[in-house]
């Protein structure tokens, strides 16, 4: 029912509406339903082999609103991370009392939203788990248009990882 909420919220809609239109053209690293689905699946599988007791919901929620803000940072130089992060306060707030998270639970989804893109030292368990989820999706070893990548070779996933 959460889920279902943030996927239908008009916010959530229209800023990946938005992001879809601005990346039609991208050759590498759109930011589709595929991708924040397979950071939260990922994310979920290291939850349970690394016992953390971090609920799905909580873990597939982050996933879908991380990358939710791109569209800003295009046309506005906003980092996505923070945009994504005041969409989702948005979205989260907007919640009917019978479904919304808790007021701890808001805090864990925003704070991994922020921190999804630089690994703090003092990161909360969700960040982690989203921080490495994110990069751990992306199969830049395979990657047509790898060459044209700007992304440095310490970032990229270069490797099947078990």
């Amino acid at each position: 029912m959460r889920l279902s909420f943030i996927q239908n919220h008009p916010l959530y809609v229209s800023s990946y509406e938005r992001l879809q239109e601005l990346e039609k053209n991208r050759s590498f690293c759109r930011h589709q339903i595929n991708h924040y689905l397979d950071v939260a699946r990922i994310a979920y599988i290291l939850n349970l082999e690394g016992q953390l007791g971090i609920s799905r919901e909580l873990i597939y929620a982050a996933a879908l609103l991380h990358d939710i803000g791109k569209s800003r940072q295009y046309e506005a130089q906003i980092p996505h991370e923070l945009a994504s992060e005041t969409i989702a306060a948005q979205i989260l707030s907007d919640m009917p009392p019978e479904i919304s998270f808790s007021q701890n639970e808001q805090g864990q989804i925003l704070t991994a939203i922020r921190g999804h893109r630089r690994l703090r030292e003092a990161a909360e368990p969700l960040e982690l788990l989203l921080y490495k989820s994110d990069k751990l999706s992306r199969a830049c070893f395979a990657c047509p248009a790898k060459a044209e990548c700007n992304w440095s070779l310490d970032k990229k996933n270069m490797k099947i990882g078990l």
